[in-house]
């Protein structure tokens, strides 16, 4: 089902340079139909949660930029949380991620979500090996419990290669744009690749479900992975376009005895 859905509603290249027209031009399409989506996901009541996962510099945030560019901040939500807090710490670990879980007519993304255990908590040490174990464990449970609740979760996991990891976190040192980009934790798990493969296996192994599949793409060429995912989501959720009336702009009222004023002292953001 997913499968058709995803042919019929964006038909991704799988080879090959993707030039910046097609990508555009494709983009824009995919653009429309995430309009409709949202505008069933209003309409319906649906509660959406998507996960983006992967390796420092992999893409995620391009990737989440591109899939919300034009639709609204009020129904799709992003959510980057900061380092836990004292109290949060001693917290049942997903505890602090359930306030931002989607309502009714709601999409919440997460870059990077409760999967930090699995991934830089665990690599960088911050938590024991038994904490790992038990979060490798009961994740599953809880995801079947969401799902189960009426909320569609889709998980990402963007790969990257070395070398391309390597291009895009130097780019990062030498663009002002970007360097924001570049945390001290970026640096010190620069290093570890082995370690967090390892880790990327016993995530997928233990949490890689029917109810809750990962999703893994290719993020080497960024604009293909982008057309991929939004495509994907499209083709993995069940969304109809919903009618709507056409519209027309009134005439406006007129002016009566209303005059523009001349303020000489306004300040003008001009200055190119």
């Amino acid at each position: 089902m997913a499968k058709k859905k995803a042919a019929k509603k964006g038909k991704p290249v799988v080879s090959g340079k993707l030039k910046n027209k097609d990508y555009l031009e494709e983009l824009a399409r995919l653009h429309v139909e995430m309009v409709k989506l949202q505008e069933w996901v209003q309409h319906s009541g649906a509660k959406v949660c998507i996960i983006f996962e992967g390796r420092d510099g992999a893409g995620k945030g391009g990737t989440i930029k591109a899939l919300t560019e034009r639709v609204s901040p009020r129904v799709f939500r992003v959510m980057a949380l900061p380092a836990p807090t004292d109290r949060e710490k001693s917290q049942m670990y997903v505890q602090r991620y359930l306030p931002h879980l989607p309502a009714a007519g709601e999409v919440v993304i997460f870059d990077r979500s409760w999967y930090n255990r699995a991934g830089v908590e665990r690599v960088m040490g911050f938590c024991t090996e038994e904490q790992v174990r038990n979060f490798l464990t009961s994740v599953p449970r809880v995801e079947q419990a969401l799902v189960e609740s009426g909320i569609i979760l889709i998980k990402y996991w963007l790969e990257v290669s070395q070398e391309e990891q390597t291009r895009r976190l130097k780019e990062r040192i030498t663009d002002g744009r970007k360097i924001w980009k570049l945390s001290p934790m970026d640096l010190k798990s620069y290093n570890r690749w082995y370690d967090y493969s390892r880790a990327r296996d016993d995530m997928f192994e233990a949490t890689d479900t029917d109810f809750a599949p990962w999703r893994v793409a290719n993020s080497n060429d960024k604009r293909r992975a982008r057309l991929n995912i939004i495509s994907d989501v499209l083709g993995s959720i069940p969304y109809e376009e919903i009618p709507r009336a056409k519209v027309k702009l009134p005439k406006r009222q007129a002016p009566g005895d209303y005059r523009e004023p001349d303020y000489p002292y306004r300040r003008i953001a001009e200055r190119f």
